[in-house]
């Protein structure tokens, strides 16, 4: 299957700064879900700018169906950003305080010329909602209104607004209590199933890569050091950095 989204052989240097990225190629298929890992200033983070257009690379290339993702290429831009949406790591920040949850699921529809009238798109509003189990009245209220990990849901509906192919997701549920992340992530497994939806899944967790993900790709001061099916990876590490983040994986005592 050919890739949706492919940073090939990118490297990435902040000014007069030693590389963050190092030759870095990784491809996303429709519909895959890929979970990244590395511990902090690993790159991840930077690897995702660059897949979401934010940043150039300093060398290699971004290419978006099989096309170098030129970024002052207005018509491009927008198609790209139909089919790929960024869920950020802070649910608290990522919405607009001054918006309603209403006008902020309207938002992308709006600014990326999706047709629609109002009723049209009160209507998607609502499915919206109903899709991240939040009720529709939720449209008429502001984020300061909801906990942590309902403005998440709220952020996962406005991502999926545009009925985009692919799902770029950093660290989605570190901010959230524990006792809300399971419920965010099976919210994130049962949308991908359902929609044929592509992910990409940026975390320091493992135990969240092995519930989301079926490959799993290992950065290391800016180079991947190990990818595979995720099952491969957990049972059998082939790279002393993916054994040493395994063995710091609290366990259950017997």
């Amino acid at each position: 299957m050919s890739a949706l989204l492919h940073a090939r052989d990118v490297s990435f240097s902040y000014r007069k700064g030693a590389p963050v990225l190092d030759g870095v190629d990784l491809a996303l298929a429709p519909g895959e879900t890929v979970g990244l890992v590395g511990e902090s200033g690993a790159g991840k983070t930077t690897l995702l700018r660059l897949l979401l257009g934010l940043d150039a690379p300093s060398e290699g290339e971004v290419l978006f169906e099989g096309e170098p993702l030129v970024r002052r290429d207005r018509a491009t831009m927008r198609r790209f950003r139909r089919a790929v949406q960024p869920v950020y790591q802070d649910p608290f920040s990522s919405l607009d305080p001054r918006m309603t949850v209403g006008a902020s699921l309207a938002e992308p529809l709006r600014s990326l010329g999706i047709p629609g009238d109002a009723q049209t798109r009160a209507a998607r509003i609502a499915e919206l909602l109903t899709a991240v189990d939040l009720p529709a009245d939720a449209a008429t209220r502001h984020p300061e209104a909801f906990s942590g990990g309902q403005r998440q849901r709220i952020a996962i509906a406005r991502a999926l607004a545009p009925e985009p192919r692919l799902l770029l997701a950093d660290e989605p549920v570190s901010a959230l209590d524990t006792s809300v992340r399971m419920r965010v992530i099976e919210l994130l497994r049962g949308l991908v199933a359902e929609r044929g939806i592509g992910l990409l899944l940026v975390s320091h967790d493992l135990t969240i890569i092995a519930a989301l993900c079926q490959r799993m790709i290992v950065l290391e001061g800016g180079r991947i050091v190990e990818a595979a099916e995720t099952a491969s990876v957990l049972t059998a590490p082939q790279h002393p950095y993916t054994r040493r983040l395994l063995s710091a994986v609290p366990r259950l005592p017997a």
